[in-house]
């Protein structure tokens, strides 16, 4: 293909595959930042479509096959897949290979299995090509007006595709919420951990509502109230920020708070219970996200939840609080909400150094805490905290070990366990709360339970345990004169 100036005028800078909501809105962000865009559906009129409705809204290349659509890109050839992951994305990636050549670049923009990455990447390198998966976060309204991006692969092809990437992210102080993240499939495992941090995040938001719904007694216009004044302290969030808007919404068929006619029931595509099994294979124990991930899938267990209705005792619980009560406990919800949402962030930071060292991606958990500020749907003004704290300790062994962190949860930690002890007392359901608050106080207990199962693991399968007071394995003769042997 020749590379004369008049002939790369009529090139496009990237294309994009894919031409559903997130496709179209993110080729849409590429133009309207200046760069020509090629655009390719396998379904044509779906690209018909898109340029009907937006092609004077930018400079795009509309093309009908694959090979149309690559031959319509300049070198080194840059082409994002925004479709279905799995088997579609595999069709896509085989497709775009067989028309691309050497240093070529392939980028999957969907919320593919970090190990799919890892694999796809080390087959089209194999090829000469290079492959990027690349985590987006922000939603529809992020893809169009500045999302968070995660992109994984080769370094080498982030020289390129960075400005590109960087242009049409979301920006904080001047800075770009895009970031190179490291090798293969270090993006998409981030992505991944992102929205574990994001289930738990939504379902403490949840149970701070559920409390100040039916631990208080208000209603729902008056809880978005709290959330908006919320918003204007340390919760400042954009989870927090939306929470106002649907607590505030009135259902135009009924009259009813929106929130009393959606259906108790919360959908999940995935990437929460990935974000569960890898932690269980790293060894890291990421309750609060877990207890999120087993919440939704309680919340949609519905012939189990109406058999249990008006049949499992309840107990005494106590009533709602007073309204002499109700502004303190108004605050001490605040409090134990707060803290919550940093057990969350701290998990997620646990599991991302781990899979980085598991992976030798060298993750800086520095550039991710910026990268989030902007365009993502966990971004919130305390990732300001937690970028300062790695910025002063790259190596902090625990996110909670640093001097605001702790300084925090000694404010935060005594409201905390009033609002745990007072759901309970009420039998309203809080998990992430209550598990949150437990994995605090393991990490702070001089001894763990953990001393007894090592002793019953020795008792009934001989699996040894360690001494405090001296080195080695060992194992008590149960079945015999119970004497200790070194083993």
């Amino acid at each position: 293909m020749s590379d004369t100036p008049s002939a790369k005028e009529n090139l496009a800078n990237i294309g994009v595959v894919g031409l559903a909501v997130m496709g179209s809105n993110i080729a849409r962000n590429f133009a309207s930042h200046g760069h020509t865009v090629a655009v390719y559906n396998r379904s044509h009129e779906k690209t018909d479509a898109f340029m009907s409705t937006f092609g004077t809204a930018g400079s795009f290349i509309p093309s009908s096959t694959i090979d149309e659509f690559v031959a319509s890109l300049e070198r080194p050839r840059r082409a994002l897949i925004m479709v279905q992951a799995g088997a579609a994305t595999d069709a896509v990636i085989s497709q775009l290979a067989d028309a691309m050549e050497e240093g070529d670049i392939i980028i999957d923009g969907g919320n593919s299995l970090y190990a799919d990455t890892i694999r796809r990447e080390r087959e089209i390198a194999a090829r000469g090509l290079h492959f990027v998966g690349a985590g987006i976060s922000g939603g529809e309204e992020g893809a169009l007006n500045g999302p968070s991006i995660m992109p994984g692969g080769p370094e080498e092809s982030y020289k390129s595709l960075g400005p590109l990437l960087e242009s049409i992210a979301a920006q904080v102080d001047g800075v770009p919420c895009c970031a190179h993240i490291g090798p293969d499939g270090a993006g998409h495992f981030v992505k991944m951990v992102h929205n574990g941090i994001e289930y738990a995040d939504m379902q403490v938001i949840g149970e701070a509502y559920h409390l100040l719904r039916y631990g208080a007694g208000m209603e729902p216009a008056d809880i978005a109230d709290v959330f908006r004044r919320w918003n204007r302290g340390d919760l400042d969030s954009y989870l927090v920020e939306i929470t106002a808007e649907v607590l505030a919404q009135v259902d135009a068929e009924t009259g009813q708070p929106l929130i009393d006619v959606i259906v108790d029931s919360a959908g999940q595509k995935g990437t929460g219970r990935w974000t569960v099994k890898a932690a269980l294979d790293l060894g890291i124990p990421v309750t609060g996200i877990g207890e999120a991930v087993f919440a939704r899938a309680l919340s949609g267990a519905f012939s189990q939840r109406a058999a249990a209705q008006g049949h499992l005792p309840s107990g005494s619980c106590r009533k709602p609080v007073s309204a002499a009560d109700r502004d303190s406990f108004i605050d001490d919800v605040r409090r134990a909400l707060y803290a919550s949402k940093m057990v969350a962030y701290a998990q997620g930071f646990d599991e991302i150094k781990a899979g980085s060292s598991d992976h030798d991606w060298d993750v800086d958990p520095r550039v991710l805490a910026t990268i989030w500020r902007g365009g993502c749907i966990i971004r919130a003004k305390f990732l300001n905290r937690i970028r300062d704290a790695y910025e002063a300790n790259p190596d902090l062994e625990l996110l909670l070990l640093d001097s605001y962190f702790t300084n925090e949860m000694a404010n935060l930690v005594d409201s905390w366990r009033r609002v745990v002890v007072a759901a309970t007392e009420m039998g309203l359901p809080i998990p992430v709360f209550a598990s949150s608050l437990s994995y605090y106080d393991s990490l702070r207990a001089q001894r763990l339970p953990a001393t007894l199962i090592q002793g019953q693991r020795d008792f009934f399968g001989a699996h040894t345990y360690r001494r405090v007071d001296k080195e080695g394995s060992f194992h008590t003769l149960w079945s015999g004169d119970r004497s200790e042997v070194e083993v």
